[in-house]
């Protein structure tokens, strides 16, 4: 037998989980791997595997249906619509190699934890597989963003195969002969890591962040500092990630929630292996700043928002993983409280939980109750009644995860999204670069039908007081911004934007929300001011039909749009949006796939071809009809006709 000492796991937290560990968890570990647990093991003999991201309905833009029996039909699970052939073949055996490196993990945890042999051979079993071909697999790839893989397709999913690899190699090493051992050591795991090494990309990136981590832990678990120092301290590794891809404010440059973590998860599985060695960045200020700033930006269901890539369901506050190693490590009250956020409906059943847990404090995490106005890291979110979040977007752009969105409007009402971001869908599905990626799928500025180029908006001031609160903000695209250090794939229009100035003036009362938009619009395009709601609004009897041009979109009706007009919304209760234009310009009605796109969203889109464009929406969430607006010079004024007050903007 070998001689090998565990890398992730202490005899005291061992000995402390097999404790812990109840009957319940164990059957669920086991039921979850029970595809690869109860089945010969299958390890593809070729590098057919491709991307994940493919295995998706184009029609409705969901994930299909997986069945280890069927891996040339794949049914999409709201029509029952059955796809053959690629791109879903190579998908579904993507979709095997994860599951069969999580339950690597996992079943290597079981044996862990039970003594188990039957766990401990299917461990070996798919190792020992994927060492006999995985040195022979052919490199292939094609992935927008993304080196090649071998097992897989882009360098990403290779890591995180590799990740698993490792960890459970790390677990079961202990009862390996020598020649296992330096089978399954030589011809997986450091043919791994030399080809995630040869691949990592020259970018700030989560990929490269996910790539470098792998190769950390499998450096710690071989007791290989060649590989650790690649990971932690080469340019563009783990060190270098953390000084130049986070945003002053703290968030990840990519701007996406989604992203921040799936970063941080990175790292954090990487500090499991490195804590106690001189490779750890733990006690450097980056993780702290990382693992608080999502908690301030909560809205009122307990969510973050959904900008920029994040997949449906992806937006909501999870990683137990994540939060448990820092509330063990760190000791901050909030990641405490995120846990006993995550655990109140739910059994404090997980391995992260196994090994890392420590009692919780009595006090749940809440949404917050103040505002949260963060410039450096692009967002700024009123909170200025229960249930209630105006959320405004004014980062600089992220890179390929990134909207073409500049100063994006969020708003919460009743606990529920009024005017909501998309978010995206599978990248491989039509809809992700056809529609949400698009600036005319968001509460923003649009161009001709096209989506706006790079650029860094400016906070022009930010006033709060107990009776209202006024941000103003501004973008132009007069000169070429910046773009990050990474990956870039143009989608955007640099001529439709060209001198363009679009600067947005938020005011919020007790319950109203003023919104000004002045465009300067020197090429005298065609300028859209967008609004997409959720909910139901009333007829006009003046509505004309309009070919609106915008993908996926339809129905579109048009008016004229000459002082103030009022739509009704009935959402959880009745809202009102009063539109108003001092000079020519039309009010456009559409609707188009909300997210997922089984279901359709309102559009209410101000369209005008003027070079300085100035317009005002006021929603009213007592959906009474109660404001008046005028224009007085350069001054817009709106009136409650109820009380006489005036607010002047």
């Amino acid at each position: 037998m070998t001689t090998f000492i565990m890398k992730q796991f202490s005899p005291q937290q061992i000995q402390d989980a097999r404790e812990k560990a109840t009957p319940e968890l164990l059957q669920r570990l086991i039921n979850d791997n029970s595809d690869v647990l109860n089945h010969d093991t299958l390890v593809p003999e070729t590098g057919c595997a491709t991307w994940n991201h493919y295995f998706f309905c184009p029609e409705h833009s969901v994930r299909l249906l997986w069945d280890r029996h069927s891996p040339n039909k794949h049914r999409c699970p709201v029509d029952g619509a059955v796809f053959t052939g690629e791109p879903y073949y190579g998908a579904w055996w993507r979709w095997l190699n994860g599951l069969n490196a999580k339950a690597c993990y996992e079943l290597a945890v079981v044996w862990l934890l039970n003594g188990e042999q039957r766990y401990f051979d299917k461990v070996v079993d798919i190792l020992t597989q994927y060492a006999t071909y995985y040195p022979d697999y052919q490199e292939h790839g094609g992935i927008p963003y993304n080196g090649p893989g071998k097992a897989n397709a882009q360098t990403l999913c290779e890591a995180n195969c590799h990740a698993d690899f490792a960890r459970s190699f790390d677990i079961i090493s202990s009862g390996l002969t020598s020649k296992q051992y330096e089978y399954i050591a030589t011809r997986l795991l450091r043919c791994g890591a030399d080809f995630l090494m040869l691949h990592r990309g020259r970018q700030i990136h989560n990929h490269e962040v996910k790539i470098s981590a792998t190769i950390g832990i499998i450096g710690a678990v071989l007791d290989d500092n060649t590989y650790l120092d690649f990971a932690v301290n080469s340019s563009y590794g783990l060190l270098y990630q953390l000084e130049h891809a986070l945003l002053p404010g703290g968030l990840w440059f990519e701007g996406s929630l989604h992203y921040h973590y799936y970063a941080l998860q990175a790292f954090m599985a990487f500090e499991k292996f490195a804590c106690h060695t001189p490779f750890s960045l733990l006690n450097r200020p980056y993780y702290a700043r990382m693992l608080s700033l999502p908690l301030q930006l909560l809205l009122p269901d307990m969510t973050l928002p959904k900008v920029n890539d994040c997949v449906d369901g992806q937006e909501k506050l999870s990683h137990s993983d994540i939060y448990e190693f820092a509330w063990y490590y760190y000791g901050k009250a909030e990641y405490g409280q995120v846990l006993s956020f995550l655990y109140r409906t739910a059994p404090r059943h997980n391995l992260d939980a196994l090994f890392y847990g420590t009692p919780l404090p009595d006090q749940q995490l809440q949404v917050p109750l103040g505002h949260e106005h963060n410039p450096g890291a692009g967002f700024t979110i009123i909170r200025n009644a229960p249930g209630r979040a105006i959320c405004l977007k004014h980062g600089p752009y992220g890179g390929e995860h990134d909207h073409y969105d500049r100063l994006n409007l969020i708003v919460f009402n009743n606990g529920q999204a009024l005017y909501p971001d998309l978010g995206t869908t599978g990248y491989g599905a039509p809809l992700h670069y056809g529609y949400y990626k698009n600036s005319f799928s968001h509460n923003t500025l649009c161009v001709n039908g096209l989506s706006q180029p790079p650029a860094i908006p400016r906070v022009i001031s930010w006033q709060t007081t107990p009776d209202e609160t006024r941000l103003v903000m501004e973008v132009d695209w007069k000169t070429e911004a910046p773009l990050p250090d990474s990956k870039t794939r143009v989608e955007w229009d640099d001529v439709a934007y060209r001198g363009v100035v679009f600067r947005r003036s938020i005011l919020v009362t007790d319950n109203l929300l003023i919104d000004r938009w002045d465009i300067e619009n020197p090429n005298q395009q065609c300028v859209d001011a967008i609004y997409l709601v959720k909910g139901n609004p009333t007829p006009s009897p003046h509505q004309m039909e309009l070919n609106i041009c915008y993908p996926y979109v339809r129905q579109a009706t048009q008016q004229p749009l000459a002082g103030q007009i009022d739509i009704h919304y009935q959402t959880e209760s009745l809202i009102t949006l009063s539109c108003f234009c001092p000079h020519d310009a039309r009010l456009i009605q559409a609707k188009g796939p909300d997210n997922p796109s089984t279901s359709m969203i309102d559009y209410l889109i101000a369209r005008s071809h003027e070079k300085q464009i100035s317009a005002l929406f006021v929603t009213d969430f007592n959906g009474e009809s109660r404001v008046r607006i005028n224009a007085e010079g350069e001054i817009f004024t709106v009136t409650d006709a109820h009380t006489g007050h005036i607010w002047r903007i």
